[in-house]
């Protein structure tokens, strides 16, 4: 098992330009992760967010009314932090599949985006202390495939037909992840765009009981990446290769 380093390097983002997010339900990357985002996008960066459900099934209100709410807080969230390319598929939110539909779309938007690197969240079975949700590891481990299938021409030909050739992705970003390889800096500029993005989750969060003031725990969850980075405020990315990160 890789071990942890005791000061996590930062990461090699200086020359990246197009960075795909890909996660199961709206709010899902406003946990830190939004953040460095919001660091990216001033940089000028292009960020685009992929979510496979639109959480439909997340709040106690009929599914049919929470879909286009917590759609809407989405593009909201998403305005937070500069991203302006949002896509929300119909995939069922609570009883996602890992297969060959979900890796399709995946593959299908890394070819349309064509993204330095994918980030995702993780998709382990344990974790954030406790047993992971079931969307969160189909979705992640989707992801993994879905970025490789697009880079292979023969997988998912139809792809080719409709005009997306191949694309390779530099990296894969694992976010929440319980060992860490890389550091984001972000300025408290950041910290706080990270904090208003999940702020704009109004509906979503009233519905969970006893859920945390996101201006109290964000910030936190900030500084102990930055504890682990030796910077103020950062966050936090177990980062695997694809080829082609050094020379990024």
């Amino acid at each position: 098992m890789t071990e942890t380093p005791s000061t996590l390097p930062a990461l090699p983002d200086a020359e990246w330009s197009r960075i795909l997010c890909v996660v199961a339900h709206p709010d899902d990357l406003e946990y830190g992760t939004s953040a460095a985002v919001a660091q990216w996008t001033r940089q000028g960066k292009k960020v685009a967010y992929l979510l496979l459900t639109s959480g439909e099934a997340g709040m106690q209100l009929p599914p049919e009314e929470v879909g286009p709410l917590r759609a809407e807080e989405q593009q909201r969230a998403c305005a937070e932090v500069g991203v302006d390319a949002l896509r929300i598929l119909n995939h069922p939110d609570g009883t996602l599949v890992y297969g060959l539909d979900l890796r399709r779309d995946i593959a299908r938007m890394v070819r349309e985006f064509r993204p330095d690197v994918v980030l995702t969240a993780n998709f382990d079975v344990e974790a954030y202390g406790g047993l992971n949700q079931a969307d969160h590891r189909a979705a992640g481990l989707s992801t993994i495939d879905g970025v490789r299938d697009a880079d292979n021409n023969w997988i998912f030909r139809e792809l080719v037909d409709e005009g997306l050739p191949k694309w390779h992705a530099k990296a894969l970003l694992v976010a929440g992840h319980s060992q860490p390889t890389h550091a984001v800096e972000v300025d408290a500029e950041a910290v706080a765009a990270g904090v208003r993005s999940l702020e704009c989750h109004a509906a979503y969060l009233a519905d969970l009981p006893n859920h945390p003031v996101p201006a109290e725990f964000i910030p936190e969850i900030l500084r102990e990446g930055g504890r682990a980075s030796g910077v103020e405020y950062a966050a936090v990315f177990r980062v695997f290769d694809l080829g082609g990160l050094a020379g990024s």
